[in-house]
């Protein structure tokens, strides 16, 4: 569901807070935990451990995200790809903080329903009787059955969303007060002091920040679902969050107070916050929000992935609407991808506990990347002074790095799994970006003015049979006049197309994520159009769609005389007669390459080539489309040591 702009309204803070909170509101459930961990439970541990969580949230996500990263909306759009499209034009290199930001978000994909899933189920181990409960099946039932369902979208169960995690967050509230209340002491522990006791005075405190971190994971996902909810609800629904979230963690220390010098012992501090009669009425709770927070996670992913087809950042795949709410997208190849990510996180990890160790260090390095990318959002688009914007991004920069620092400790622990998972998410982007813009590089360009001649005579040659009545190709010009060689060729070579009207049709991937608008030029009278569709970068192109409508708003307002002139159909056929052609590129064998460009390319034709085909992706019926191939030159071999042997003549017997 996508919330207007500037709407705010108790229903719209509901489908916010069901929406984009998921992920960090589920924190409590293995934050804390992960804190006190294998230490003997110390004041100065506890105290230091809330001060830190809570000056988290306040700089993390308060200030960075709610206050300050919001603002870079891309017409109401958030996440890594729309502040990219914001600031692509101020530097070539940010492509690659934008590759690493979004692998580390599809890694983070594949940790959060594990996680936080198991985090909640383990719960039945604290209730009388069910200590030994096999878990690992559960938790693969629950992300199996989450993953079966994608399919079909979250139209019928996404209106419980909102109440679901308002029930959830009242309980945390509930749960953190009963223990503030008799242990009001611990209120003390927001000082920031407490927090420099612990990072500078503990033993190995410094490390511990690679715990903290688990409390603000889901920042990134507040800007990355802006467009869903609207700055206004965001930040609305952040201060009941926040306070929620806050005096939970502050109930869990309070609880930990009364343990001092005792380790945790397979307890979780927040289910120890319930009473007996509670604890299973509290994991269902658990669970229902554990659920929420992986579907707000998977959903990004879906949307992450389509933006970066888009974008030219990943194979063309099939996607799916599974609902008629826009934006609402689902990616079978991806659905997989993910659920076979969780499976095997779930049997190697075996529990939550050691899940912390891999979690964390991809969003740490995601956060990292949408600070670089802030930066110069900051500097070219808001004009900030520059010594504010390095003051601010040096402050973010620094916690950052600290986060980095604590997180890489945990790497051969687990965290290894996050960064080869988002590595080859890394690679893919970076071999279809860099692999296409080679590709295109060889792309030759001629003027289309000085074909028009040529396509007129062929038009009304009666000796070639007629190819088509409207022949559309596929373009990647976005000029008037520019046209590709090798649509020219494809024309005039071997068999010439004879068409009565020739079109070339151009996509124009906006910066704007939800625009679709066209305009169109006639080259030649009644024979040789041009169209440029400029489409967003968050939309799926329906090509043969398109152009239809265009056709029939050009007949209805009696334009460029399609009006009057035969389309093609019969008496036999009512409907019009056009041909879309596809040229497709192979890599040639005349081709000697360099180490770099022989990996790029031969990488990029393998992606291209498990992804969709181009008829496919672009939205063209296969009974509509003619494909072509043509081999792809990149550096011809030459010199070729290739020698005719001569034979020797033999003597001429004598008669």
């Amino acid at each position: 569901m996508r919330i207007p702009k500037d709407k705010v309204t108790a229903g719209t803070l509901l489908i916010a807070l069901g929406i984009i909170y998921g992920d960090i509101g589920t924190s409590p459930l293995y934050a804390f935990k992960a804190i006190l961990g294998e230490h003997v439970i110390e004041k100065m541990l506890v105290y230091g451990g809330v001060s830190c969580i809570f000056w988290t949230l306040v700089i993390q996500t308060s200030i960075k995200y709610i206050w300050l990263t919001l603002r870079a909306d891309n017409d109401g759009e958030g996440g890594i790809f729309s502040l990219y499209t914001l600031v692509r034009r101020f530097g070539k290199k940010l492509v690659i903080p934008t590759m690493i930001g979004a692998a580390a978000l599809l890694a983070d994909g594949i940790i959060t329903p594990p996680i936080s899933i198991m985090s909640a189920v383990e719960g039945l181990e604290a209730i009388p009787g069910l200590q030994h409960i096999p878990i690992i099946p559960i938790v693969i039932f629950l992300i199996s059955v989450f993953f079966f369902f994608q399919r079909f979208g979250t139209q019928k169960v996404g209106s419980l969303f909102g109440p679901v995690m308002l029930v959830w967050f009242t309980m945390l509230l509930t749960l953190g007060l009963a223990q503030v209340v008799q242990h009001p002491d611990i209120l003390r522990s927001l000082h920031p002091w407490y927090a420099y006791q612990l990072l500078s005075k503990y033993p190995g405190g410094f490390w511990i920040l690679g715990a903290v971190f688990l409390a603000t994971t889901g920042a990134e996902a507040l800007y990355f679902d802006l467009g869903h909810c609207g700055i206004k609800n965001i930040r609305i629904t952040w201060v009941f969050v926040k306070t929620c979230l806050v005096f939970n963690y502050l109930g869990q220390a309070a609880w930990a107070m009364q343990h001092l010098d005792t380790g945790l012992d397979g307890r979780n501090p927040f289910y120890q916050l319930m009473p007996a009669w509670f604890v299973m009425v509290g994991i269902v709770i658990a669970t229902a929000a554990a659920i929420i927070a992986s579907q707000a996670v998977i959903s990004g992913s879906y949307t992450l992935v389509s933006e970066a087809v888009n974008l030219n950042f990943w194979p063309r795949v099939a996607t799916r609407q599974p609902s008629e709410t826009k934006g609402q997208i689902y990616v079978p190849s991806v659905n997989l991808l993910l659920w076979i990510g969780c499976m095997l996180v779930v049997l190697y990890f075996q529990s939550s506990s050691k899940m912390e160790a891999a979690y964390g260090l991809a969003i740490t390095i995601a956060m990292m990347m949408t600070t670089t990318l802030l930066n110069n959002f900051l500097l070219y688009r808001l004009k900030w002074n520059k010594i504010a914007v390095f003051l601010v991004i040096g402050f973010f920069g620094l916690i950052e790095l600290s986060f980095f620092a604590a997180n890489l400790r945990k790497f051969p622990e687990g965290g290894f799994i996050t960064v080869v998972i988002g590595s080859v998410f890394f690679a893919i982007m970076y071999i279809i970006y860099f692999g296409r813009k080679i590709s295109n590089q060889l792309t030759r360009w001629v003027n289309l003015e000085d074909y028009n001649q040529s396509l007129k005579d062929l038009s009304e040659d009666r000796t070639i049979s007629k190819f088509a009545t409207h022949l559309i190709y596929l373009t990647k010009a976005n000029t008037i006049q520019e046209i590709e060689l090798k649509i020219m060729n494809s024309i005039f070579a071997k068999k010439p197309k004879r068409a009565d009207v020739y079109w070339f049709l151009h996509l124009h991937r906006t910066t704007s994520p939800y625009t679709l608008e066209y305009d169109i030029h006639e080259l030649l009278d009644d024979k040789v159009i041009k169209i440029n569709i400029n489409i967003g970068f968050r939309i799926q192109p329906l090509t043969e769609l398109y152009f239809k409508q265009i056709v029939r708003d050009l007949v209805n307002n009696q334009e460029l005389n399609l009006h009057i002139r035969p389309d093609g159909s019969t008496r036999y056929n009512t409907d019009p007669d056009f041909k879309f052609i596809v040229i497709e590129k192979y890599i040639s064998v005349e081709n000697v390459f360099s180490f770099r460009e022989g990996i790029l390319l031969n990488g990029f034709f393998f992606l291209k080539n498990l992804g969709l085909k181009d008829e496919n992706a672009f939205g063209l019926d296969k009974s509509d489309v003619e494909i072509e191939s043509i081999p792809l030159v990149f550096h011809p071999i030459e010199n070729i040591n290739l020698r005719r042997l001569v034979k020797e003549k033999e003597p001429v017997a004598e008669s």
